[in-house]
């Protein structure tokens, strides 16, 4: 690697790692907020929001490394250009071409990573969160007492505790109601504590000073009870498994991907298959185009240092990402066969960027938007004229 190169290495990388960072957190800060409402609300521990979020990480990753890629490349050649150090390069021949070497390198290590995100990590992450959620829905991850509230453990404890003593070691106020097949027991205790036993299934619940009704079928009146000390075992309620990975298009590696799409035995699944498995791969392929749209539009004109191409980059990005999901929406319904509907927008697609690399490479004086620069410098000088303020100081003077 000459000098040249690493010296492109680092204008790239700082941008590069620095959105893609930013992005994750963006995410992770929009997600996390509705993370520990949901949580809060079904009752469960908060340690379980950081798993939630490990498993949506993959899913993160998957959307920022596009981006990231796409604005490290821009910045660096924006910078270049900032500094006349790209001038400097054409004068002594260094052609567009010959400075993609390292952005190249950068796509194909970025593609790999993301398509092993996507194609096998993405998928299996996906389920865990999935069956997390499931299992927070349905108390088997352990629900929190809540103090003062009635608290449901499956369909045949209520459990109710006025107050709570040492981190939950300790409670007072208990009124414990279980029924199982007509035979139930009411009880009311002036403290408890929880105890575990050697049964993964039950625990014991130990009460003092407190009294039990006991009803059964064979019972002609309940039996009370009044105690000093009870041991009331308690069952754990069983919920229901979590279905086996598959139940959705996005839980599938590409593998099984590939597999389903020739050899599901229903059309609907096989076209659904189809559709996903190209949509990531043309999300992946897409990277590849991204260091020369990231030149066409990270060179600015002459004399012009307006942000217009790292707006236009991103925009371009996406909302060709959003045609990609509506493309593979109307593949899944069999309309058109996804291998159309994904990669003829995708040709598309890129014979606009390498025409707009081509206009900028190889035709003198070429600037694929140069136009729009300068109308986009036009509307800011107007705005930035007639900004609240900006006449009064010019009348003062």
């Amino acid at each position: 690697m000459t000098s040249l190169d690493r010296y492109m290495a680092r204008l790239i990388a700082l941008p590069l790692f620095s959105t893609l960072i930013i992005a994750a957190m963006l995410l992770v800060l929009d997600r996390i907020r509705r993370l520990f409402d949901f949580v809060a609300t079904e009752g469960g521990p908060i340690s379980v929001v950081w798993r939630m979020l490990a498993n949506l990480l993959p899913e993160y990753l998957g959307l920022g490394i596009p981006i990231g890629l796409l604005l490290g490349i821009l910045l660096a050649f924006r910078r270049l250009a900032a500094n006349s150090e790209l001038d400097v390069l054409r004068a002594v021949g260094v052609s567009y071409t010959r400075m993609l070497r390292v952005p190249f390198m950068y796509a194909i290590i970025l593609a790999a990573l993301n398509i092993a995100i996507v194609g096998f990590v993405q998928p299996k992450a996906r389920y865990y969160y999935e069956q997390l959620r499931f299992e927070l829905r349905t108390g088997a991850l352990g629900a929190s007492i809540k103090v003062g509230e009635f608290t449901h453990f499956g369909d045949r404890m209520t459990l109710r505790i006025e107050q709570s003593h040492d981190g939950g070691r300790k409670l007072d106020g208990i009124f414990v109601y279980y029924n199982d097949k007509g035979t139930s027991y009411s009880v009311t205790a002036q403290s408890g504590q929880f105890l575990a036993t050697d049964d993964p299934n039950t625990i014991i619940f130990r009460l003092t000073r407190g009294t039990l009704v006991h009803k059964a079928p064979n019972f002609t009146v309940p039996r009370v009870l009044s105690f000093t000390s009870h041991d009331l075992p308690i069952p754990l309620p069983r919920y229901e498994n979590f279905r086996s990975r598959g139940g959705r298009n996005l839980e599938f590696t590409l593998p099984e991907l590939a597999r389903l799409g020739h050899a599901s035995p229903s059309e609907e699944q096989r076209d659904s298959s189809r559709s996903e498995f190209h949509f990531r791969l043309v999300e992946v392929a897409t990277m590849f185009l991204l260091p020369l749209l990231a030149i066409a539009l990270g060179v600015p004109p002459k004399r012009s240092n307006s942000g217009f191409g790292v707006f236009l980059a991103i925009v371009m990005i996406v909302a060709y990402h959003k045609v990609n999901e509506y493309a593979a929406s109307i593949g899944e319904l069999g309309r058109i066969d996804p291998l159309i509907a994904l990669w003829v927008p995708f040709t598309i697609f890129a014979g606009i960027i390498l025409w707009m690399y081509y206009q900028i490479a190889y035709v003198p004086g070429g600037q694929p938007i140069g136009a729009l620069e300068r109308g986009f410098s036009k509307i800011a000088k107007l705005l930035t004229r007639y900004l609240p303020g900006r006449g009064r100081k010019k009348g003062a003077a």
